[in-house]
C-alpha cells in the first residue's frame, strides 16, 4: 500500500504519461527554479544589469514547456545576441576609425537596423529582432563617455540567462516528441472505443429481419428506406458528446508541439502536418459514422453485407488500437497493413439502399485514412523514436518487464 502511494507521488518525476498529465504544475516548478538559479548567477558574478539574466530566463521560459521549443528559442536567442553584438562591434570601430560627424554613424545605425527589420521579416525572425535590440543596447549612446559598456554587459548577462533556461529544462525534461506521441496514441486509442460502439447503435435483430434477396428487377428507390415514414427521436449520448469533445481537445493540443517535434526529431514539418491532417480526418470520418448509425438502425441491410460490416468493424478497430500501442511503446515494434477488405467479394453492396453506400463508403475511407496514417508513421518512426530519449525507453523496458503490459496512465 505504501508503495503505491509512494509511486503515485513519485510519478511525475520517474513516469512520462504522469509527468505530461501534470505538465503545467511541473513547468511552473520548473520556472521558479529556474528564476532562483538565475539569482544565485548574479550574485556568484556580480555583473552590472543582472535584472536582464532573470528577464532572459522568464522569457525563454515563460511560455514554453517543452525541451523542441524551449531549445529552439534559446538557440534563436543566443544566435540573436551574438549577430547583435558583432554589428555593435563593428559600428564602434566604424565610429572610432572612420566616422568624422555623428550624423554618419546615425545613417549608418539606420541603414543596418533596416537591413536587420528586413531580413527579420524574410527568414531571420525572432534572431534577427534579437539581433537589432542586442546592437541598439550597445551603440545607442553613440557618443558618450560609456559608450557600449552597459550594452555588452546586458547581452552578456542575456547569455548567461539563456544558459540557466537550458539547464533548467534538464530538470524535470519535457520532450514534445513524446507529448506528440501519447496525445495522439491517446485519440487513436479512444476513436476505436467509438468505432467499435457504432455497432451498439445498430440493433443486430433489425438489420436483418428477413432473408434478403437481390433479383435484376431491383432497383435503388426500392431498396431505400420510404420518405413517408418517421425517422426515430435519438437521445443525446452525454459520454460521447463528452468523448468526442477530449478527442478535439487533443487533437487542439497536438498543434503546438508540431514545430517542437520537428526540432527535437528531425522529421519535416511538412510530414508532421500530414501526419496531424490523417490524424483530423480520422477523427471527422467517424464523427460522420457516429452521426449515420442510429439511422441505419431503421434499415435493412442482407446477411452477406452484414458479415462484411462486422469484418470492417473488427479489423478497423483493432488496428486502431495497435497503432495507439505501438505509439505508445518504448520498444522498436512496426506498425502491422491495414487489412484491405476485398469488397468485390461483397457485390450486393452496390444494391444496398442509399444510405448503407454511403456507410460503407465511409468506412472504406476510414481505412483509407488510417493505411495513410500507419504508413507515415512507420516511415518516420527512426527519428521520433530516437528523439523521444534513451532514457525514457529504457525506463519503460525495465518497468514493463518488472511488472508486466503497457502503463496504464492516460492523457
Amino acid at each position: 500500500m505504501k508503495s503505491t502511494r509512494w509511486q503515485r507521488f513519485t510519478a511525475p518525476l520517474t513516469e512520462p504519461y504522469a509527468r505530461y498529465q501534470h505538465a503545467d504544475v511541473l513547468h511552473a516548478i520548473r520556472l521558479g527554479i529556474a528564476v532562483i538559479l538565475a539569482l544565485l548567477v548574479n550574485k556568484v558574478t556580480n555583473f552590472p544589469h543582472g535584472e536582464w539574466t532573470t528577464i532572459t530566463v522568464f522569457i525563454i521560459l515563460g511560455l514554453l514547456q517543452y525541451q523542441g521549443a524551449i531549445y529552439t528559442k534559446a538557440k534563436e536567442r543566443v544566435l540573436g545576441t551574438l549577430l547583435g553584438i558583432g554589428a555593435a562591434l563593428g559600428i564602434l570601430w566604424f565610429s572610432q576609425n572612420v566616422g568624422a560627424w555623428l550624423w554618419v554613424d546615425y545613417a549608418l545605425i539606420g541603414l543596418i537596423s533596416g537591413i536587420i527589420g528586413y531580413l527579420a521579416v524574410k527568414n531571420l525572425g525572432y534572431t534577427g529582432l534579437l539581433t537589432g535590440i542586442t546592437m541598439l543596447m550597445i551603440v545607442s549612446n553613440l557618443g558618450q563617455s560609456s559608450i557600449g559598456q552597459d550594452g555588452l554587459y546586458r547581452a552578456f548577462n542575456i547569455l548567461l540567462g539563456t544558459g540557466v533556461a537550458v539547464a533548467a529544462t534538464l530538470i524535470l525534461p519535457l520532450k514534445s516528441t513524446l507529448m506528440w506521441r501519447f496525445l495522439l496514441a491517446s485519440n487513436l486509442e479512444t476513436c476505436s472505443n467509438l468505432y467499435a460502439s457504432v455497432g451498439s447503435h445498430i440493433d443486430a435483430e433489425v438489420l436483418i429481419p428477413k432473408p434478403f434477396k437481390y433479383t435484376k428487377s431491383t432497383s435503388l428507390s426500392s431498396l431505400t428506406y420510404p420518405a413517408s415514414s418517421s425517422i426515430p427521436d435519438v437521445p443525446v449520448n452525454k459520454s460521447l458528446v463528452k468523448a468526442l469533445q477530449k478527442i478535439n481537445k487533443r487533437l487542439l493540443a497536438v498543434r503546438p508541439h508540431i514545430a517542437a517535434t520537428a526540432s527535437e526529431s528531425g522529421i519535416n514539418k511538412e510530414t508532421l502536418e500530414t501526419i496531424q491532417r490523417a490524424h483530423r480526418n480520422i477523427i471527422g470520418t467517424i464523427d460522420l459514422l457516429l452521426s449515420a448509425a442510429p439511422r441505419l438502425a431503421t434499415i435493412e441491410i442482407d446477411e452477406d453485407n452484414h458479415i462484411l460490416l462486422i469484418h470492417y468493424q473488427h479489423e478497423l478497430t483493432q488496428a486502431m488500437q495497435h497503432m495507439a500501442a505501438v505509439l505508445r511503446s518504448p520498444s522498436d515494434e512496426v506498425f502491422r497493413p491495414i487489412t484491405r477488405i476485398a469488397v468485390s467479394e461483397y457485390p450486393s453492396v452496390q444494391h444496398l439502399s442509399f444510405e448503407w453506400q454511403g456507410y460503407f463508403w465511409l468506412t472504406q475511407t476510414l481505412q483509407a485514412q488510417l493505411q495513410l496514417l500507419s504508413d507515415l508513421l512507420q516511415t518516420t518512426k527512426p527519428k521520433w523514436f530516437s528523439a523521444s530519449g534513451l532514457r525514457y525507453q529504457r525506463r519503460e523496458r525495465r518497468r514493463i518487464d518488472e511488472h508486466g503490459g503497457e502503463t496504464d496512465l492516460h492523457l
